[in-house]
């Protein structure tokens, strides 16, 4: 002690005692806080993943869906007519990726069957 006051020194001990604590426990609680901060963080970044992954999802299937619409509203007549053609001919690849081309584009516009 300093000087000598007229409060009791059990007193003066108990509150040096409390602050000795509170700055013993400061650097533990500091850390605590930086780990809760953290993990929260880390939380949030894993939900974002799991919900972007869900979209992708929900995109890609609609994507092949539409796809497969595509494919089965095509005229069937234009499909084979290109198959007999390529079959019939002895030619590269290229050649017969244009004539299925041209013959998918010569083709009428298939109707929507989902509305106008």
């Amino acid at each position: 002690m300093g000087y000598p006051t007229a409060v009791n020194d059990q007193i003066t001990d108990a509150v040096t005692q409390s602050n000795v604590k509170v700055i013993g426990e400061s650097a533990a609680v500091a850390l605590s806080n930086l780990y809760q901060a953290t993990s929260s963080a880390l939380a949030n970044a894993i939900q974002n993943a799991t919900f972007a992954q869900q979209q992708s999802n929900l995109i890609h299937q609609a994507t092949t869906t539409q796809g497969v619409n595509l494919i089965y509203a095509v005229d069937t007549a234009a499909v084979a007519d290109a198959a007999e053609k390529i079959s019939r001919a002895d030619i590269p690849a290229d050649t017969i990726t244009a004539i299925l081309l041209k013959s998918l584009m010569n083709s009428p516009t298939p109707k929507n069957p989902y509305g106008p």
